[in-house]
């Protein structure tokens, strides 16, 4: 294999409980990125789904993708992605080049986002490559009560401000050699501007969850 797309889904969120398994347009919520995969299947060579949760395994199996069992050691709330996905490169063996981590609560992507990115990483000089946004707001700080402006100046108008970014967690392609090597964006990884309304889309509430119902309905 040279190509792998990880899923990562544990169970046991808190937020909006077994929101891994919660029905968005009538699929699984973590089925949106495993059929997306699929769809991909001239870049992908297999989709694997990382769960410590039985349903979660039980779900991906039915919908085509195998599923490395995670340890409950690596499944807590606050343990780091890049883990998750040294495990499964651990488990798999040594002939995967690169992975694309899709994750579970970004169920919505642009149809030709993968192709595009993955035309850019092959022919760009990098080790991974990680989708982004911009962001026009007026942003600061609090400090002692006081308001600090961070990116502009009081008075200036947002149209005319220099544009910040911000990592949207559509996708992530990264070689393999890198993740082993603690990063799942390295130090020349190549940011890739998507500014789609599905970039907004990260479902960690119920707010996150409706919000995505809402685009669905409107894009049928």
């Amino acid at each position: 294999m040279k190509n792998i797309a990880i899923i990562p889904a544990r169970g046991g969120s808190k937020r909006l409980p077994n929101k891994n398994i919660l029905n968005l347009d009538e699929i699984p919520l973590l089925v949106h990125s495993i059929k997306y995969a699929q769809v991909n299947n001239a870049i992908i060579d297999a989709v694997y789904v990382s769960t410590n949760d039985e349903k979660i395994k039980e779900i991906s199996l039915h919908y085509g993708a195998q599923v490395i069992d995670r340890p409950d050691t690596i499944s807590g709330d606050l343990e780091p992605t890049i883990t998750t996905i040294q495990h499964a490169l651990s488990v798999l063996g040594s002939t995967i080049e690169n992975v694309i981590l899709l994750q579970p609560t970004n169920p919505l992507r642009p149809e030709n986002l993968l192709k595009e990115c993955f035309e850019k990483f092959e022919n760009t000089n990098c080790d991974s490559l990680f989708t982004v946004s911009s962001n026009h707001h007026k942003l600061g700080k609090i400090v002692e009560e006081k308001f600090i402006p961070f990116n502009y100046e009081i008075g200036q108008r947002s149209q005319d401000l220099d544009p910040l970014y911000f990592e949207n967690g559509l996708l992530y392609i990264t070689k393999a050699s890198c993740i082993l090597n603690g990063n799942i964006i390295s130090k020349n990884a190549l940011p890739y501007l998507v500014d789609h309304v599905f970039s907004k889309v990260d479902i960690d509430t119920q707010e996150d969850f409706d919000y995505a119902e809402f685009l669905i309905r409107n894009s049928k």
